[in-house]
C-alpha cells in the first residue's frame, strides 16, 4: 500500500473523533496506525479545537490523544495573496483552507464540504484529488487489495 499524504478538513477530524464508525473514523484510525501522513493548517487546527470546545467539550481528551498519536504536520496559514487567488472560486474561509492545502501539496484533500467537492473549477486547478471520506476509504481498500 502507498503511504498517502492527506490534508484533512476540520469536518473530517470532528466526525472521525465524534464517531469511530464510518469513513472519517477509518481515516483517523489509519493515521494513528502510521499508514497515512496527515497535514493540516494552523487554521484547521484552531478551528477544530474551537468546534470541540463549543460542541463536544467532553471529547477534547480524545482530540488531544489523536493529535499526539498521529503527530500531524501543521503547515502555516497561507499568505494573503495566495488566499486571494482562490476567492474567485470560494468564500474567504474556504479559500484559506484550500490555499493551505495547495501550499502543502498533499496527495489528497479529504473533506465533507460541498463547497470544495461540488466546485466545478477546483479539480482542474489543483494537483491533488479532492475527495469525500468514503471515496478516500475506497482508494485505501483498493490499494490494499
Amino acid at each position: 500500500m502507498n503511504k498517502y499524504r492527506v490534508f484533512l478538513d476540520t469536518n473530517i477530524l470532528f466526525s472521525g473523533i465524534y464517531s469511530a464508525d464510518g469513513a472519517p473514523g477509518s481515516i483517523l484510525d489509519e493515521c494513528v496506525r502510521g499508514k497515512l501522513d496527515i497535514v493540516i493548517s494552523r487554521m484547521v487546527l484552531d478551528e477544530v479545537v474551537r468546534v470541540f470546545k463549543e460542541k463536544l467539550p467532553r471529547a477534547i481528551p480524545l482530540l488531544t490523544e489523536f493529535l499526539l498519536g498521529s503527530q500531524p504536520e501543521v503547515v502555516p496559514d497561507p499568505e494573503l495573496q495566495e488566499i486571494e487567488r482562490w476567492t474567485k472560486y470560494l468564500r474567504v474561509g474556504n479559500a484559506c483552507i484550500l490555499s493551505a492545502a495547495v501550499t502543502a501539496e498533499p496527495d489528497f484533500f479529504i473533506t465533507g464540504d460541498n463547497h470544495f467537492l461540488e466546485n466545478p473549477y477546483l479539480k482542474d486547478l489543483v494537483t491533488f484529488g479532492i475527495l469525500t471520506p468514503a471515496q478516500f476509504v475506497k482508494i485505501l481498500r483498493d490499494s490494499d487489495g
